[in-house]
């Protein structure tokens, strides 16, 4: 075992031994210094370059879909997208032993020792970064199996607190019958779903129509309603239970009523006598005229009226949604071609999870993109009810030695994307009307800290900053002086090198401004020619370096 740390340096192993000692007694531990690095996990500056043939409409783009690996586009949304997130949902792989994940570049299978090690750390490093992005009333939703379900559990409340936790929720991913000729079928998966913090979420109602059956009849001012009997039945009914509820009430005919069950028995009203006043101030204290102890009489109903939406709190079984092999059938008639993608969630089960939160201005991520599936959730719902949110998708490109040249997120993420925006044929012949929209398709690129300063470009600076300080991505235009974002009362503008020209353009952009930001590679010498209190200055690329953060927590 001593040849182990043979590669480490005095330091190294003083923080791996004060980590050791900050480990929680209870809890998550894996294997994190006997494994493998994952070399996903770097210390290069990420940024992002805009691919205008893979985007989708014309400019600005308020929809992103990132390629690259997902670690490297976390830390640059980080820069950009900290604390903004309402919605995550990603949908990992499940580490089922049978090709499912990659970790350095070859998949891990049943007999890997530190399968379960290596998933755990590759999921850490991510959700770690997700965490920064959500909002302060955000949610994180993560589909999982039996595989590593219970190992996610622990490490979601290692990440996010117990006292964040939602809900699990259990969807019913067959409908039909499973012919695998084993004793027991795996019908369901999890969807794991944590707050940033639990005290700020504000869940929404599901909508449940099926609730006005409740309410058979009509008034004449068309409103649905139900007549309710005063007198309690059932459980807890007597008088004995409640004392106080035993009273008489004045009827029709001035005579007083009693609670009193069929058998003779002492009863009490449903509420008390407050209760009572409300009903009868209302006019919905109802006197109906029954059976009762051998002749008719009087007895007191309380009239309900329907909710004019009528809702219900969300269940965790969710068996009444689509199902995968509907999801298949759906990519099949967007591409009118076989099985693409071998593992869809449809779309209903992710604009369930948006009902959920209900903010039509949510920013959504998803950074496991796969097929694309919650991109169309998202221009569903917007479609439906005039909503404005937007979506944030990032996939690999999923390339091995064995398919150097397969690219998931460019040709059947994107693309399903951009037929379900445009329209579509499917398998039939049917035209499918497009839901509109567009998207810029972005791509990931490390740069070592130490070349930042002559590998940045001018484009990937405009990028980032326009992310940083609004929702919608415009090219960088080298045929522009200045580069010029209007965000709210502020403008943001870029300068990629100081001229007297560019010097005027920004002189001419502070009229009618309240204050303007100024990013410059010659921040110190464009401060000096324009003497403006609405003016700040910030120096590129430490601003954007600042913002990135550096080292990867190894």
């Amino acid at each position: 075992m001593a040849d182990k740390y043979d590669q480490y340096t005095k330091d190294e192993l003083l923080r791996l031994l004060r980590e050791r000692d900050r480990r929680p007694r209870f809890g998550l531990t894996w294997e994190r210094d006997l494994i493998d690095h994952d070399r996903s996990v770097n210390g290069d500056f990420v940024a992002l370059d805009l691919v205008p043939e893979l985007s989708q409409g014309l400019p600005p783009f308020g929809d992103l879909i990132i390629e690259g690996d997902n670690f490297d586009a976390l830390r640059a949304l980080r820069m950009s997208h900290a604390g903004r997130v309402k919605c995550i949902y990603i949908d990992p792989p499940y580490n089922t032993g049978n090709r499912d994940f990659i970790y350095n570049d070859r998949f891990i299978d049943r007999e890997d020792s530190y399968r379960h090690s290596k998933w755990l750390e590759f999921m850490y490093r991510r959700l770690e970064l997700a965490r920064e992005l959500l909002a302060e009333d955000g949610l994180i939703f993560v589909s999982i199996d039996d595989n590593e379900a219970f190992h996610l559990g622990l490490l979601m409340e290692q990440l996010f607190g117990a006292d964040n936790f939602i809900a699990c929720f259990v969807w019913r991913k067959v409908d039909s019958p499973n012919d695998n000729k084993v004793p027991i079928t795996p019908d369901h998966e999890f969807i794991l779903c944590y707050a940033s913090s639990k005290s700020a979420v504000k869940l929404a109602p599901m909508t449940a129509p099926g609730i006005l059956d409740a309410y058979p009849r009509v008034d004449e001012g068309e409103r649905r309603y139900r007549d309710r009997l005063l007198k309690k039945n059932g459980k807890n009914s007597l008088r004995r239970d409640r004392p106080t509820m035993f009273f008489p009430m004045m009827d029709p005919d001035g005579n007083d009523v009693y609670p009193i069950h069929d058998n003779g028995e002492e009863a009490r009203w449903a509420m008390g006598k407050a209760g009572v006043e409300k009903h009868r101030a209302a006019g919905t204290l109802i006197w109906k005229r029954r059976p009762k102890h051998g002749g008719t009489g009087w007895e007191p109903y309380t009239r309900e009226f329907a909710p004019d939406e009528p809702t219900r709190p969300f269940p965790t079984i969710w068996s009444d949604l689509a199902t995968m092999r509907q999801a298949k059938a759906m990519l099949r008639d967007i591409f009118a071609t076989s099985d693409l993608f071998s593992t869809p969630k449809p779309v209903e089960l992710i604009a369930r999870i948006l009902a959920l939160i209900h903010d039509p201005h949510a920013v959504v991520l998803d950074f496991f993109a796969g097929s694309g599936t919650t991109a169309q959730a998202v221009l569903k719902l917007n479609a439906e009810d005039g909503g404005q949110r937007r979506f944030i998708l990032v996939s690999n490109t999923e390339a091995t030695a064995d398919e150097p040249d397969k690219n998931l997120c460019r040709d059947i993420c994107a693309e399903r994307v951009r037929r379900v925006m445009t329209g579509y044929v499917n398998r039939k012949g049917e035209p499918v009307p497009g839901l509109g929209g567009g998207f810029a398709y972005l791509r990931t690129r490390r740069i070592p800290a130490e070349t930042l300063f002559r590998a940045v470009q001018h484009a990937q600076v405009w990028t980032a900053l326009q992310l940083i300080h609004g929702d919608l991505l415009t090219p960088f235009d080298p045929g522009l002086e200045v580069q010029v974002l209007v965000s709210g009362e502020a403008k943001v503008i870029y300068l990629p090198r100081v001229s007297e020209t560019a010097v005027a353009a920004v002189r001419n952009a502070l009229a009618g401004t309240a204050q303007v930001v100024v990013y410059s590679w010659q921040a110190p010498l464009l401060a000096q020619r324009i003497a403006d209190a609405r003016v700040s200055f910030e120096p590129i690329p430490e601003s954007l370096v600042s913002r990135f953060g550096t080292g990867t927590g190894r």
